[in-house]
């Protein structure tokens, strides 16, 4: 039994929620240590400095004047003085870094070990006060506790917790948005593997992610034209095959009743038209296999080509010419290649008698002695392709002519077998209607592949 593993929406929720919380420990400990432990103690040192001076002047000053000072004191810096106050001793009070912090001022400042004690004021406020050592006497300064409203632990402590409380929301959000456009393929190459015919993507968020579904949905639609082209030449075997086996069949019980040569004559032509079906199909599956590509002459090639031809363009009442002037070199498989540009050049001479072309060009690239790119085209005076109708006739058993008839209109499987073993190399086939009339059919070789001898 395989493992449950986990959906990557729960994956990604743990794994950024561990993110936002390492993270913010890591600010809060950065935050208390370099700023409000720095700022607390920095704060603490200067309350002690003015509390000292305070009882120095309190002890400097003229008696009459001290009561507008303490009330300045009280006002201004809810601070008190009391003379003569005893020191406190250590009652183990406990408190926070803040005081801990005064304590250690004062200590530095008057060399000695000072404690707090609290107090209730007149109005019931709470109050902190010590003994400070001036003037020959023991002066109580005190302050009140409200003056230490600002809690910085306290913040840091609440925004900890909210952050724990929000950071799996905030992660869950974040993973959902992460894991739906993965989801969202994996339902469809899910569907897709069952044979089903899946929505397309939309191409959009991130490059990585639409640059993803652009090759899903490119791979889908491949799919759906293999699987259309299946059907379609399942579809067209069936038809093409089931007229002649109907006409063997009677022809098969008209000899058992007579001998007839003709009938005779009529089975070995229906024979040859199945054999030339199944030839075609034999020859679209071995479209699929690759052949090594070998170091071709191109015009000494096409000559060639052109010169076996010759019986069939005379039987066909063509004129069949070449046109390749340079000497170049191709490197492509030869087997493919010839049976690109004799489907080619057989269509022409069966749809278009009359005069028919050979021609290549070439397109130099920036490098001296290259090519860019070389273009094989056999060109017709023929009636054409309508517009309309350029692309479709690629799909198999696609045809034009439409007696059906093997004899005038062929299988329909020409274009279809030229496709794909144009697909199969890397080479792009286009046809294109004429200027004054007929087609151009061409055929593109990669820039890669060609050299021109110099």
């Amino acid at each position: 039994m395989p493992p449950r593993r986990h959906g990557l929406t729960r994956l990604y929720t743990l794994w950024l929620a561990a993110l936002f919380i390492a993270i913010e420990l890591v600010t809060m400990a950065s935050a208390l240590v370099f700023v409000f432990l720095p700022l607390s103690e920095r704060a603490a040192d200067d309350l002690a400095g003015l509390m000292v001076l305070s009882a120095q002047t309190w002890a400097e000053l003229p008696p009459e004047t001290r009561p507008v000072f303490e009330d300045e004191l009280l006002h201004s810096y809810q601070m008190a003085l009391r003379p003569d106050m005893a020191p406190a001793s250590d009652t183990g009070m406990r408190h926070g870094w803040y005081l801990y912090f005064l304590e250690r001022a004062f200590a530095q400042r008057l060399g000695q070990e000072v404690f707090f004690e609290t107090a209730l004021a007149t109005d019931g406020s709470e109050w902190l006060w010590l003994a400070v050592p001036t003037g020959g006497r023991s002066m109580g300064v005190g302050f009140a506790i409200s003056r230490m409203q600002i809690n910085p632990f306290g913040a840091i402590t609440l925004a900890l917790l909210v952050g724990m409380l929000l950071v799996p929301l905030i992660a869950w959000w974040l993973a959902s948005r992460i894991a739906k456009p993965v989801a969202r393929l994996e339902l469809a190459a899910a569907h897709l593997a069952r044979g089903a015919d899946p929505a397309l993507l939309p191409e959009t968020g991130p490059r990585e992610l639409a640059e993803l579904a652009h090759h899903f949905n490119h791979m889908a639609l491949q799919v759906r034209e293999l699987s259309d082209a299946r059907t379609t030449l399942f579809a067209g075997i069936s038809h093409d095959l089931r007229t002649p086996l109907t006409r063997m069949r009677l022809a098969l019980e008209l000899l058992s009743l007579k001998p007839d040569p003709k009938l005779l004559e009529r089975l070995e032509e229906d024979i040859d038209e199945m054999n030339q079906l199944i030839g075609q199909l034999l020859e679209i599956a071995r479209g699929l296999k690759l052949e090594a590509a070998q170091d071709l002459e191109l015009c000494a090639w096409l000559r060639a080509r052109a010169e076996l031809q010759r019986g069939a363009a005379e039987a066909a009442h063509a004129h069949l010419t070449v046109h390749c002037a340079a000497l170049l070199w191709v490197q492509a498989p030869p087997g493919m290649l010839t049976r690109v540009i004799d489907n080619l050049l057989g269509n022409a001479l069966r749809y278009a008698p009359g005069p028919i072309e050979l021609v290549v060009q070439i397109l130099l690239s920036q490098k001296p002695g290259e090519a860019a790119g070389v273009c094989v085209g056999v060109l017709d005076r023929g009636p054409g392709i309508p517009p309309d109708q350029l692309e479709a006739v690629f799909r198999p058993f696609h045809r034009l002519e439409g007696s059906r008839n093997p004899a005038t209109g062929g299988f329909g499987l020409g274009l279809a077998i030229v496709q794909q073993l144009a697909h199969a190399n890397g080479w792009v086939v286009r046809l294109e209607g004429r200027e004054g009339g007929g087609l151009a059919a061409w055929v593109e070789l990669p820039s890669a592949t060609s050299r021109l001898a110099i």
